[in-house]
């Protein structure tokens, strides 16, 4: 079982940028794909982007392409969401997550080790 610590959120105004972090440690991290996801309240979970476990392929929600980018240092561990242009809808509890797969996976069922979440919240 692999064990994820997120990092880097807080309180930011529209327009402007977080770089989240989630550490990982226990099952070999660079093994598997990688994913965040947010769940605003009263809102279901949703995806927000995944990297393989190479870290050559990558995919994003609609909703954050071109603002949001996901990377990953498996040197360090360590899986990476840089957000810019931030919107007041982008405000969530976001979520690390390690999959059960080496590819990109986007649904919930496709990961098995979630974070405790850290609160990204924009104010308008």
């Amino acid at each position: 079982q692999v064990q994820l610590v997120e990092s880097g959120g807080g309180l930011v105004q529209a327009g402007g940028s977080l770089r989240l972090s989630c550490a990982a440690s226990g099952r070999t991290f660079s093994s598997y794909a990688m994913g965040w996801f947010r769940q605003a309240p009263g809102k279901e979970r949703e995806f927000v982007a995944a990297i393989s476990w190479s870290g050559s392929n990558t995919r994003h929600a609609d909703s954050v392409k071109g603002r949001f980018t996901i990377s990953r240092d498996n040197a360090k561990n360590t899986v990476y969401l840089q957000m810019n242009s931030l919107k007041p809808e982008d405000t969530a509890v976001y979520y690390c997550a390690s999959s059960t797969y080496r590819e990109v996976v986007v649904t919930t069922s496709g990961f098995r080790s979630w974070g405790q979440g850290t609160q990204v919240t924009v104010s308008s």
